[in-house]
């Protein structure tokens, strides 16, 4: 289910006056009472429009009715109004308006505490998932553990989609704190598990943990935001979210190589847990006051969805299969690949909104864009490095700095879409966005060529992540949009599961493509100071120009976002 394109809060306020005016047409003739039954759309306007006009006369209608009427009725509509956009602007949050009667923002001081914590949240999500990835090649190597290091990741992404569903449902049916709470509490378990493991596979079980706080959590803020913030707000949180990646993407990396060699590896997980203390403790009363609870109080609290509960499962065992067969080049690897096949499928078509597939409009293909932006983008950004490393000669140091504009690009291109004067044109935005990155990722193996300075490179991501900023922004602004309040954990869930999912199939099938022909040597020879050795440029562009494409249908998707005006 979904509400008007534009909805605001001026779509709940008429329907107490309506009500109002029904009840004042109780002295009226009971025989033109149908005439009332469409007021919260155009009873007013039947009821003092061309409808009297036609009915009145004969029929003992609207002109012979006393005067004093309409204006009691009309004082009372007016009282209910009021009280309704009182408790309209509560029920969101707090008043969209300080006491000298200005808007204020997500730092004024209705929500100055909630935008802190929740973006302090966010912001040590996001450093620890580049920091991790610094201590990571450490850790697998003293807990001897190198020929589990792909599932040190692929654990955290499995057990996360199990989580946003989970987190959905939760949040849907008893608010968005103890999805929260709970997820926050698992994220710092796992953090702690992994960083004092004896053995590479209690390593493995902490970043499952990990994913699974990660999943409740990244679903449960997006519940917030639809509740607690009015929906001219929504795009400035967005891009709060956003800019929090930015430090870290640049900070967190070097700040993990530093903590790695002075204090060990483990520091970087057991370090990250403390910090959750205090961005909670800031949030959680705001959110207690803003958001808890069901969206309808008066309506009963259904149980948990034990059918989307197996979904989930099934579609994050499905893709550890996919992405282990993906990693394990043997004919042997088509069981595994074939089963997974067969569990994810059918749970994703169950768990994504109808039409998705097809690009339906509005909804559906919102969570189609989501999935295709994010992994078509992160697919091609994951090879970057290692390009520049085997074929170019960069140091890890100089190829991963070239990537380092990008996450202030990316934050510039949220603010750009979260600003009022570019609500108009959203979904031309998105377009332009989706043909950034394609033309990104397909600029990228331009380096491949030796007459190409590495720069470009750096060039191209800062334009496809200025691209990914509008996109990703806008899409999760036109979720919230698109969804009924009791449907936002649901349909948030289907969005970042979109995200995650195509994120390990894009992943899986470009790594395969790569590792066919040849790119396993290729990273193999990082080690050689002469990148041309172990060139292997046909590999790369095998991962690089297929994700151009899917790009780039994205851009075809983004044309319907919009839902048509009915007629």
């Amino acid at each position: 289910m979904t509400v008007p394109l534009e909805p605001s809060d001026a779509d709940v306020a008429p329907r107490p006056a309506a009500a109002a005016e029904a009840f004042a047409d109780d002295d009226r003739d009971h025989g033109r009472d149908g005439d009332n039954r469409d007021h919260g759309r155009d009873g007013g306007n039947r009821v003092h429009g061309r409808d009297d006009d036609e009915r009145g006369d004969g029929r003992g209608g609207r002109h012979d009715e006393p005067q004093a009427a309409e204006e009691v009725a009309a004082q009372v509509a007016e009282q209910v109004t009021a009280l309704a956009t009182e408790q309209d602007g509560t029920h969101h949050g707090s008043p969209d308006r300080t006491d000298h009667g200005k808007q204020s923002g997500v730092l004024g001081r209705e929500h100055r505490a909630l935008s802190i914590g929740i973006v302090a949240v966010v912001f040590l999500i996001a450093f620890e998932a580049t920091a991790v990835g610094t201590a990571m090649p450490v850790a697998a190597r003293e807990l001897h553990g190198i020929p589990l290091y792909a599932f040190a990741f692929s654990a955290y992404f499995t057990t996360s989609l199990f989580g946003m569903v989970v987190s959905g449902q939760w949040a849907d049916r008893r608010g968005p704190l103890g999805a929260l709470a709970g997820g926050m509490s698992a994220f710092a378990a796992g953090l702690v598990l992994s960083g004092t493991a004896g053995a590479m596979w209690v390593f493995v079980l902490g970043r499952a943990v990990q994913g699974l706080g990660g999943g409740l959590v990244i679903v449960a803020l997006y519940v917030v935001v639809s509740r607690a913030y009015p929906r001219r707000l929504q795009p400035a949180i967005m891009a709060a979210f956003a800019a929090s990646w930015v430090i870290p993407s640049v900070v967190g990396p070097l700040a993990a190589g530093t903590v790695t060699e002075q204090l060990g590896w483990r520091w970087v997980f057991i370090g990250i847990p403390a910090l959750v203390v205090v961005p909670l403790a800031l949030a959680m009363p705001a959110i207690r006051r803003t958001a808890a609870g069901p969206a309808d109080v008066l309506a009963p609290v259904p149980p948990f969805d034990r059918r989307r509960i197996r979904m989930a499962l099934g579609i994050s065992i499905g893709a550890g299969f996919l992405q282990y067969a993906g990693q394990d080049l043997r004919w042997l690897s088509l069981l595994p690949a074939a089963l997974g096949a067969a569990l994810l499928v059918p749970s994703a078509l169950g768990l994504l909104p109808a039409g998705t597939y097809r690009a339906a409009r509005g909804l559906p293909s919102v969570v189609l864009l989501r999935g295709v932006a994010a992994g078509s983008f992160i697919a091609a950004e994951s090879f970057v490095p290692l390009m520049l490393v085997t074929q170019r000669g960069l140091s890890p140091t100089m190829a991963g700095l070239s990537l380092a504009v990008g996450g202030a690009t990316w934050a510039l291109g949220s603010y750009v879409q979260s600003r009022p004067r570019t609500e108009p044109y959203r979904e031309r935005l998105v377009v332009f966005g989706m043909l950034l990155v394609a033309a990104a990722v397909a600029t990228a193996p331009s380096v491949l060529i030796e007459a190409v300075p590495v720069w470009i490179v750096g060039v191209a991501w800062g334009f496809g992540c200025f691209g990914m900023g509008l996109v990703i922004g806008s899409t999760s602004v036109l979720l919230l949009k698109l969804s009924a309040p009791e449907e936002a954990g649901a349909n948030s869930a289907a969005l970042q599961i979109s995200d995650a999912l195509s994120n390990v199939l894009l992943l899986a099938a470009g790594g395969a493509a790569f590792a066919a022909l040849g790119g396993g040597a290729a990273g193999a020879a990082h080690t050689v100071s002469d990148g041309a050795s172990g060139a292997h440029p046909a590999a790369f562009a095998a991962v690089f120009l297929p994700m151009a494409a899917v790009a780039l249908a994205g851009a075809w998707v983004a044309t319907r976002l919009r839902v048509p005006d009915p007629v």
